[in-house]
């Protein structure tokens, strides 16, 4: 079954010092079936590879292999982009913007969410989204 995929899931696969059992089990289900996101995932990853870069966590060459490696995996990106409720999300659930692009996505489609991060977690919960866990 498809699922949206967090750049907090992503990050975890791409840094060797990082494990977590959601993000172990997104992976595996990326493999057989395919992950979706939002415009901004593609954004936010490269975003967190280059911070790493700059803390020394990761060379400028693994992140590009990293960048390269997600690049063939089964990840969709949703272009579509719902202004209207987009905000409303955010607001009703104490979300960044970019956070709540994630559970609208998810929301829409009806997919599980796979994330780490702790207030998109408690925002889908609260929405009826399922987690992947």
């Amino acid at each position: 079954m498809p699922f949206v995929l967090d750049a907090s899931v992503a990050l975890t696969w791409m840094m060797s010092d990082e494990e977590h059992p959601v993000a172990a089990l997104a992976f595996e289900r990326a493999r057989r079936d395919f992950a979706t996101v939002p415009a901004i995932w593609w954004y936010e990853v490269r975003n967190m590879l280059v911070m790493n870069e700059r803390r020394g966590r990761i060379s400028v060459a693994d992140s590009n292999q990293a960048l390269l490696d997600m690049s063939r995996m089964r990840i969709r990106i949703d272009a579509f982009q719902d202004h209207v409720n987009l905000p409303g999300l955010a607001r009703q659930y104490q979300l960044t913007v970019y956070d709540a692009a994630y559970l609208e996505l998810a929301i829409r489609n009806l997919l599980p969410l796979a994330t780490l991060d702790k207030a998109l977690r408690t925002a889908a919960e609260a929405a009826g989204v399922p987690l992947l866990a």
